[in-house]
Parts: structure tokens; sequence; C-alpha cells
């Protein structure tokens, strides 16, 4: 038997996502014996996070500056703003590094089932930027889901005023998709985004 501490570390990391009861007993146990590589380590990681975690005031983005090191980044294009329905949406697209612009996070997607409204998301604080002027562009990085196009075609209404391209990521087939794995939706999508052969 575990003492109460160590059991309340083995609860809490069996919260995290990805995580269930035996595999957060393994990373209690690795901590155990690694204290000073891994547990010291980790211990100091989540108090300096933990005192200077912010969210950014700009995008909605998680980091430990406001404005978070996208923002203040000046080699970053301000011209181009990329919507994304969450943070981890936010991380997943940069760390491609294929847009070079700056991104906006709704906090979530419209949801009439879960009761999620234009008003519950950062829709508005969205509006305010683009009518500031300086975004040519808006790429709305929706996932391909009922709640997330709805949400994109709300963005879309929202802002068609303003002088701006408006654009979305690209549905359809992935690289290395075998057809046969492949829901209806997304072949669907696919054959509405056809285009000619080179």
């Amino acid at each position: 038997m575990a003492s109460p501490e160590i059991e309340t570390l083995t609860q809490a990391l069996a919260r995290l996502p990805g995580l269930g009861p035996r595999s957060a007993r393994r990373a209690v146990l690795h901590l155990l014996k690694k204290r000073e590589t891994a547990l010291a380590p980790l211990l100091r990681a989540l108090e300096a996070v933990n005192e200077r975690l912010a969210t950014c005031s700009i995008c909605g983005n998680v980091d430990t500056t406001d404005p978070c090191g996208i923002c203040a980044d000046p080699r970053r294009d301000a011209r181009a703003l990329c919507v994304v329905e969450d943070v981890p949406d936010l991380w997943a697209l940069d760390r491609s590094r294929l847009f070079p612009g700056r991104y906006h996070v709704l906090g979530g997607r419209l949801s009439a089932l879960e009761g999620v409204r234009p008003e519950d998301l950062r829709i508005d604080s969205l509006v305010s930027r683009i009518a500031a002027g300086g975004i040519d562009e808006v790429v709305l990085a929706m996932n391909a889901t009922l709640e997330g196009q709805t949400t994109a075609h709300y963005i879309a209404e929202r802002i068609e005023r303003f002088p701006i391209r408006l654009t979305q990521l690209a549905h359809g087939l992935p690289v290395g998709g075998e057809l046969d794995y492949l829901d209806e939706g997304t072949l669907a999508q696919a054959l509405r985004a056809r285009r000619p052969v080179a």
C-alpha cells in the first residue's frame, strides 16, 4: 500500500488526459525512482508555470506571458489571422510551422446540445480585431464536425462585411488514407472538394 501522499499524486495524474490509474501508477513509480532527475525538475517546471500562467489578452492562447509569444513575435504576419476552436488546435497548427500569421482562439464551438452560444465564445473580440483593420485574410480552422462547421458558418456571416479574404481549411481524404476505412462524411466532403488532375 502506498502512503496517502503517493496515492493522492497517483490519483491526480490519473485524471490527466491519456493516463488511467495503471499508467499513473507507473509514472509515479518512475518519478519516485528517478527523484533527482525526473521528480525535482518536474516539480520546478510545474511551479514555474503555475506562478506565471496567463491567457493572452489578444488571441486567447495560454502562455506564461501576456501577450503570448506568438502575438509578441514581430516576425509573424499580422495581416493573416487563423481562427481555431481551442488552444490545442492552435498548438497543433503552429507546430507545423506552415502558417506565418497570428491566431485567435474562440474557446470552444457553438453547440445547441451543450448550450454553447455565440456570446459564450470569443467571437465578439474576433470581430473587434478584424474591425480594427490591418487584417487581409482570416482562415477558419474549425474541426470538421457539425458544430465546427456551424461555428465557421456563423463567423463567416459575422465578418462578411469586412474587406478581407475569408478561407477555410480543406477537408477530405487524409494522406495515406484508404477509402474503405473512411466515414461517409469525409468521403462526401472529398467528392465535393474534388479538383482537376494536373
